[in-house]
């Protein structure tokens, strides 16, 4: 076959570093989702929607043929974490070290997407970590509670 063709999605989770509510701002979660936006684009991985709280993000992308997930999320990460210290004057912001990265069947591309966008409702009832071990769970992953919540 003489073309790439490559339809991969991907649901990504990372938190704040110690889960830090850095992100209490509207404005600030909106820019940030933004810009996390334009580095997925820039990344040829296009995000689908950007979501989250103010200690954590959830972000649906389509995962672009030439790029693996551990350099998309450390791209994610390191370059807002930077811009949020410089653009958004948030100091001492950091992204935890690790990161959730899940594959998504395009047949829930909608009902992720919906969950996505409704996570200040869903927060309401649910922590990041009780999330996050329910995910992991979901997708058969297992978790060492040691090391995941740094």
């Amino acid at each position: 076959m003489g073309q790439s063709l490559v339809q991969i999605y991907v649901h990504i989770v990372f938190s704040t570093k110690g889960r830090k509510p850095f992100l209490k701002s509207d404005v600030h979660r909106e820019r940030l989702h933004a810009y996390l936006s334009g580095i997925c684009k820039n990344q040829n991985s296009p995000a689908i929607v950007i979501g989250g709280v103010e200690d954590h993000v959830h972000l649906l992308c389509r995962l672009g043929k030439t790029i693996e997930i551990a350099k998309l999320a450390r791209n994610l990460k390191s370059d807002s974490s930077e811009w949020a210290k410089k653009d958004l004057s948030i100091e001492n912001f950091y992204w935890q070290t690790g990161y959730g990265a899940f594959s998504v069947s395009p047949s829930h591309i909608a009902a992720l997407t919906k969950y996505i966008e409704n996570q200040d409702e869903h927060h309401r009832k649910e922590s990041f970590q009780n999330e996050f071990r329910r995910l992991c769970a979901k997708y058969g992953v297992e978790i060492d509670e040691r090391y995941v919540w740094d």
